[in-house]
């Protein structure tokens, strides 16, 4: 009898995430930098998609902000590399929270735009990168981010432009 090649390849995980509300009640009333401050230290609950990705917040700024990944095989599209979605998930990250990390209390936003550019792939062996968001205009009611995703070395693999709608939190 032949083993059946899936059965024998097949891997899993498991993970946990917090209460999303939590973190959206407590979010409209704090300054952006003052609720991703405080979600970094661990006091708010981290995005579920934070989870998802195994993605973390390494640090935060006034209009700057950096996530982080380390390639694994769960990120993989089926030809081997990491899936388009996973660079565009940590640079709307990166480059709306370099937004969020400007906003006053009160204020909330959604991404209108990502533009993102795929340099090279991101594969298992690529090692952590790092998805760095940097503010290039905050209006009334449109902000604007720039970013890139490198690796430790300061290599290339993906750059993004983003537009965001501002509004107030009812």
């Amino acid at each position: 009898m032949v083993p059946n090649e899936l059965e024998q390849t097949e891997r899993t995980r498991t993970y946990s995430w917090e209460d999303q509300s939590i973190g959206a009640k407590i979010g409209a009333t704090l300054s952006g930098m003052d609720y991703l401050l405080g979600m970094m230290a661990g006091k708010y609950p981290a995005p579920a998609i934070a989870h998802t990705l195994d993605m973390g917040l390494e640090s935060v700024e006034a209009g700057k902000v950096i996530f982080s990944i380390v390639p694994q095989e769960f990120h993989y599209n089926p030809i081997g590399a990491v899936h388009g979605g996973v660079f565009c998930t940590m640079l709307d990250s990166a480059l709306a929270c370099a937004i969020h990390s400007t906003l006053p209390a009160g204020t909330g936003y959604t991404t209108l735009e990502l533009k993102v550019n795929l340099v090279r792939p991101l594969t298992v062996n690529t090692g952590k990168v790092l998805a760095i968001g940097t503010l290039i205009h905050a209006g009334r009611t449109i902000a604007t981010a720039e970013g890139k995703i490198v690796d430790e070395q300061g290599k290339l693999y993906a750059h993004a432009t983003t537009t965001c709608m501002l509004f107030p939190w009812k």
